[in-house]
């Protein structure tokens, strides 16, 4: 599949049309009778009502003015939404509250509508609104509205049909149909990963259904919905998919933290305790220190602390038990003692504040003879991402199912390693052999712009990627890069903000920038006992500014 070009001014319907034959060839057995006729009846239009169709598709909301539905490609609006209105997917005279007609109405339009009911006609739109709110008016076709208001306000009604083949296709909602605009203009580019029969996100109808219940709940919760009541309308959870399962942990540990927000600790509890994302079970503890209730969250973290879930955890825990034993009236716990990184004490002028800490002090390192880069995580995450592609990007079933990702669906599971155990010990062998650096070049000029959740084209240059490869040593990348497939999600942040090289030497050293009142990070701390345990060269530089003269 291949985005139709942008240079035809129906682009955009074509783009639609392989959509839906995408979905009807690969989920014939998920779409219901709804769905399908509509495939079938799209089909069947003239094309000037389906670019329309496609159109209404595309622009936010399911309300139009049909003055606003203007478009050079299409021709005659009303003979475009002739067939729409005798199929009933779009209407015309559906009652409508007064808060779908607002937004369609400009101001001087709506002091014509409601003159005589608003105490003060001259305020703003939202409270014209609130005014009118009060009213409590009941909802109303346009005519009732409006008398005499000449253009048709339109309800587009198969949005939510819609929105469902755009998840079967691409398999989340975030992604639009602007995906394939930008694939087209070549602003994002995508490997080609071949497709299996069993590569589909979804495999049930009950699946499509619960993602689709996921994605509203989340909606909810943005607008301010009350979370007990988004909780109330979360459907319960009977699959073994791991994406929704992901999608579910990240609802849940979102309701959570609005609940801590509102200081409802007892729900906030619940919704923790029936989380599966990483840091639910801190948060557990968390509330119930900041609830006081000192015995419950000791013993909640002891248990933790026996097997913890993840390093992120353990770190927190090494925290939380001493500060929770002192409470308890318990002898002192020895702190747990942080890496020996060394320090570098730095005092730069005042004036090279304006570039920014980090920037002025990879210039000051350059002072001295060595060539430095901002690099934070870009570098070690780059070279993993170019090693290790063909790892990456392998057709493994359920990973890839649509033309536009920018990397394998099962990037964050616990077993994204282990389901390519043989494809990872080849590449991560190159780093044994010696083989890694030619297999790294060629990987960065074979693939060079297509998107990767690794690398970072935009930061690494030829001359940083060479220089890399001179003088990191392959022991060195092959630890970071088994860090990192030991926790992805964790494990490819929080890395020093600064690579500087000795060409002359043939040495390198990370450096981790911290500006006056800046602190050291959780990951970051990770990251820099990681690398003093490993040997690999690191320093924290703490700036401060020298007062005028």
């Amino acid at each position: 599949m291949i985005a139709h070009s942008v240079d035809d001014p129906l682009y955009y319907l074509y783009n639609f049309r392989q959509v839906l034959s995408w979905v009807e060839q690969r989920y014939a057995d998920l779409l219901n009778h709804d769905e399908f006729a509509f495939i079938q009846a799209f089909a069947g239009l003239p094309t000037a009502a389906q670019a329309l169709l496609v159109r209404m598709v595309m622009r936010k909301g399911q309300w139009f003015r049909s003055d606003k539905l203007d478009y050079s490609e299409i021709g005659d609006t009303q003979a475009a939404l002739a067939p729409l209105l005798a199929l009933g997917w779009v209407e015309a005279d559906t009652p409508m509250t007064l808060e779908q007609l607002w937004p369609l109405l400009r101001k001087d339009e709506l002091a014509l509508c409601f003159a005589g009911q608003l105490a003060r006609p001259r305020a703003g739109k939202a409270e014209l609104l609130a005014q009118l709110q009060a009213l409590e008016l009941p909802a109303r076709p346009l005519a009732e509205w409006f008398p005499g208001f000449a253009p048709d306000l339109l309800h587009w009604r198969l949005q939510p049909l819609c929105d469902r083949m755009r998840l079967l296709f691409f398999g989340n909602l975030y992604q639009d149909w602007s995906d394939f605009v930008l694939s087209d203009l070549g602003v994002f580019r995508y490997e080609q990963v071949p497709f299996s029969d069993d590569s589909r996100a979804l495999r049930q109808r009950a699946e499509v259904d619960l993602a689709m219940a996921l994605h509203q709940c989340a909606e909810q919760l943005q607008q301010g919905v009350a979370p007990a009541e988004v909780l109330a309308a979360l459907p319960g959870f009977d699959s073994g998919n791991p994406w929704l399962a992901r999608r579910r942990a990240r609802l849940l540990f979102s309701l959570g933290q609005q609940c801590e927000r509102l200081g409802d600790w007892d729900l906030a509890l619940q919704v923790y305790a029936d989380c599966a994302h990483p840091e639910a079970r801190i948060r557990q503890v968390r509330v119930h220190e900041r609830r006081e209730q000192w015995p419950q969250a000791h013993a909640l973290a002891t248990r933790m602390a026996s097997v913890p879930a993840n390093a992120l955890e353990q770190q927190a825990l090494a925290r939380l038990l001493p500060r929770l034993q002192r409470k308890l009236g318990g002898p002192p716990q020895p702190r747990r003692r942080q890496a020996a990184v060394a320090p570098i004490e730095l005092v730069l002028p005042a004036e090279l504040a304006e570039l920014g800490v980090e920037e002025a002090v990879r210039v000051h390192l350059q002072q001295a003879g060595a060539v430095a880069h901002y690099v934070e995580n870009t570098l070690f995450n780059s070279l993993f991402g170019l090693l290790c592609w063909e790892a990456i990007f392998a057709p493994v079933p359920g990973a890839f199912f649509h033309p536009f990702q920018a990397g394998p669906q099962d990037l964050h599971d616990a077993d994204f390693q282990q389901r390519r155990a043989a494809l990872f010990e080849r590449c991560l062998g190159r780093l044994d052999d010696g083989s890694y650096r030619a297999a790294i070049r060629d990987c960065y000029v074979a693939k060079q712009g297509l998107q990767s959740p690794f690398v970072f084209w935009q930061m690494l240059d030829a001359a940083l990627l060479e220089q890399a490869l001179a003088h990191v040593p392959a022991a060195h990348l092959k630890a970071c890069f088994v860090r990192l497939l030991q926790d992805i999600r964790a494990n490819r942040a929080g890395m020093p903000d600064l690579i500087q090289f000795w060409p002359q030497e043939g040495r390198y050293r990370m450096v981790e920038v911290k500006g006056p009142g800046d602190r050291l990070q959780d990951n970051q701390l990770r990251w820099l006992e990681f690398c003093h345990e490993h040997g690999l060269p690191v320093a924290v530089c703490h700036v401060r500014w020298a007062p005028p003269a």
